[in-house]
């Protein structure tokens, strides 16, 4: 059973095992897997439902859709675009559709630096193979390789990087080219497809326009969970209320809301670290110019994937490179004509020749804490771009130029405030060291956010415990990427998910 917010006309009470907020990554999995294994489960999700009848391909319609903010959020600065989902099925409905397993090198930093358990590789590795499984994961071959991931991946090799094919959670894709505007085939296999009618075919229930606004504590216990229904047009409320009472409670908001939601419940005082050790994967663009045609939003966006650089380098305590991945990027004309630098007859001349541009997008590791609070009631985002998350935008932004350049790029354009354009290699470095990375100079977005209620053993450092409940409750669980100690260093939907199915055996042996 799916609700949405129109068909809610009174106040509705609902009673069931686990009451789970958010329909993404997190929620949607852990909500199948406890339905399945007989679990009542009540899903609450602030967006609205959309299925492919209503994904249109158009630009401005999807985005007031399926992208929170409608696309406009953005860091407390302005200086990084915050994305994030806002429909059932959360930004899985526009993700890329990469799925990588997390790596080992990155779940033994989690265990050897920050003390994880009940998190190894060895006891991932059943859950990642059920996933891959389930939402047939495989590497794109060649037939879903548009222009620009060719070119990335000859660039590549020419430099000598490492490059390497990219995981696919896909399954009859036509290569319409419009993932991130929601998939209108239903062939990329988002929690909408996935999980989400696992769940309400194991007899879940979900609310769409239901936003979670106050839990009902007794003692160390939550006893009940009150939200409000939403009018989808203007996102206030519209009347009703929903109530739920459930055995365990989920926050699964994902990276920006759960911190939002659980510092709204006055929790920041007893567990510090809410809101506190954010990431959010900063993303640096660099756009090129060809003599040949690109058409960058064609098939799927990211089929080759530039490994070399994924784990930073230093000699000794000096930064040297890397602590990102490069891929190609894929934008629409619309997205295109927002990003891309200058104005009046230089704009113009640019979105004339939008089928012979292409490009390059690097998320950077996050090496400087962000921080996520609340400010006169409203949330506030803080993504560092000094330190040494300024050294990895600044390499990376070079790493993207020369291998641009390296592909036949006539001429690369960094996008900032300043419309830096190179059109030789020798010229890369002088160029990017001059970029000014204050606010508002550049187009940097945040697609990956998490940390904000990290796992730990340590109530002063960490929110929720190695069994994902949320120190000092006796029933209230987080299960999405607000719980990682870093960033996974990936793309971390499938993270996500396994992370999700050790807390849904740990939730299922509560309720025993």
């Amino acid at each position: 059973m799916i609700r949405q917010g129109h068909e809610v006309r009174a106040d509705v009470t609902e009673s069931c095992d686990v009451c789970i907020i958010g329909s993404g990554c997190g929620g949607a999995s852990l909500a199948a897997r406890l339905a399945e294994r007989g679990r009542s489960v009540v899903v609450l999700e602030q967006g609205g439902y959309y299925t492919r009848a209503d994904f249109d391909q158009r630009e401005t319609n999807m985005l007031a859709k399926v992208d929170g903010g409608r696309g406009l959020d953005t860091s407390t600065d302005l200086s990084v675009a915050l994305t994030y989902g806002n429909n059932v099925g959360g930004a899985s409905v526009h993700y890329w559709a990469d799925s990588y397993r997390t790596p080992a090198d990155r779940l033994r930093l989690w265990e050897e630096q920050y003390g994880l358990k009940g998190h190894s590789e060895a006891t991932l590795a059943p859950h990642f193979a059920q996933l891959e499984q389930d939402l047939h994961v495989h590497l794109a071959d060649d037939t879903y390789a548009n222009r620009m991931n060719q070119l990335i991946r000859e660039g590549a090799e020419k430099l000598g990087w490492h490059v390497a094919r990219v995981p696919q959670a896909r399954k009859g894709c036509t290569r319409s080219g419009y993932c991130m505007l929601g998939c209108a085939y239903d062939a990329k296999q988002s929690q909408l497809v996935s999980y989400l009618p696992r769940m309400v075919n194991a007899g879940g229930r979900l609310y769409s326009d239901c936003r979670a606004e106050r839990l009902v504590f007794e003692g160390s216990k939550v006893k009940a969970l009150e939200a409000s229904v939403l009018d989808r047009a203007t996102g206030q409320p519209s009347g009703p209320k929903v109530r739920v009472s459930a055995r365990v409670y989920v926050v699964a908001a994902g990276g920006f809301a759960t911190p939002e939601f659980l510092l709204r419940q006055g929790l920041k005082e007893r567990l510090p670290a809410l809101g506190e050790h954010f990431f959010c994967n900063p993303s640096a663009m660099v756009h090129a110019l060809y003599d040949e045609p690109i058409i960058q939003w064609r098939n799927i966006p990211a089929a080759w994937g530039v490994e070399e650089f994924r784990l930073a380098r230093y000699d000794g305590p000096r930064y040297v490179e890397g602590g990102y991945l490069l891929m190609a990027n894929q934008f629409h004309p619309g997205m295109l004509a927002a990003v891309l630098p200058g104005i009046g007859a230089s704009h113009r001349e640019l979105m004339m020749k939008l089928p012979n541009l292409g490009g390059a997008i690097s998320w950077i590791d996050d090496a400087e804490d962000g921080r996520i609070s609340l400010e006169n009631g409203r949330r506030r985002v803080h993504v560092p771009l000094t330190g040494n998350n300024g050294l990895r935008l600044r390499d990376a932004l070079r790493k993207q130029a020369k291998l641009l350049l390296t592909t036949g790029a006539r001429e690369v354009l960094l996008g900032d405030v300043r419309d830096t354009r190179i059109q030789r290699l020798e010229d890369v470095d002088k160029a990017v060291d001059a970029v000014d990375l204050r606010p508002a100079r550049n187009v940097f977005a945040a697609p990956h956010p998490g940390g904000g209620a990290r796992m730990g053993a340590d109530p002063k450092s960490s929110v929720v415990g190695f069994d994902h409940r949320v120190h000092g409750t006796d029933n209230l669980y987080v299960a999405d990427p607000s719980v990682f100690p870093t960033a996974p260093s990936v793309d971390p939907s499938l993270s996500i998910m396994a992370f999700s199915f050790v807390a849904a055996d740990v939730i299922q042996s509560s309720l025993r």
